[in-house]
């Protein structure tokens, strides 16, 4: 079977390339309900309610263990790579983006202002637990979907 079909049909990757679509176009929605704001830039940003991270690894690892087995090697493999990624949305990114905040409000202070020559770093680069757990969410009920 030629490469491309063959990709198009791979129910797995389909519905972790979904969830991660659900979970962005979510942070659109949930940002215009809660902020009253029409921010699409969110669409391929990091961050915010609820994790894309999470739920594209949540839908994919699901997806390994229906096709797969719960038993077998590569669920296994998933589920690891999922607990990674849970933890460093939830951990590292979002400890380096608390660092970002504080560096940005120390040059704005250093300078009275923002200064001109440096660009902001951005903050919104981890997740809470609550936009992690949102994220998984998303990812099982898309991976049950499919």
């Amino acid at each position: 079977m030629p490469i491309i079909p063959s990709i198009l049909n791979n129910a797995i990757l389909n519905s972790a390339i979904t969830a991660w679509l659900i979970a962005q176009i979510l942070k659109v929605i949930v940002n215009l309900i809660i902020l009253k704001k029409l921010s699409f830039h969110l669409m391929m940003s990091s961050g915010g309610f609820p994790s894309s991270h999470s739920a594209t690894v949540s839908a994919l690892a699901l997806g390994i263990g229906k096709y797969y087995g719960w038993n077998s090697p590569i669920f296994a493999v998933a589920t690891v790579f999922g607990m990674i990624v849970l933890y460093d949305a939830a951990g590292v990114r979002r400890a380096a983006g608390k660092q970002a905040e504080v560096l940005n409000l120390l040059i704005e202070r250093l300078y009275h202002g923002p200064d001109p020559a440096q660009k902001k770093l951005k903050e919104l680069i981890g997740h809470t637990p609550l936009e992690v757990f949102g994220g998984v969410l998303v990812g099982i009920s898309v991976g049950l979907l499919f």
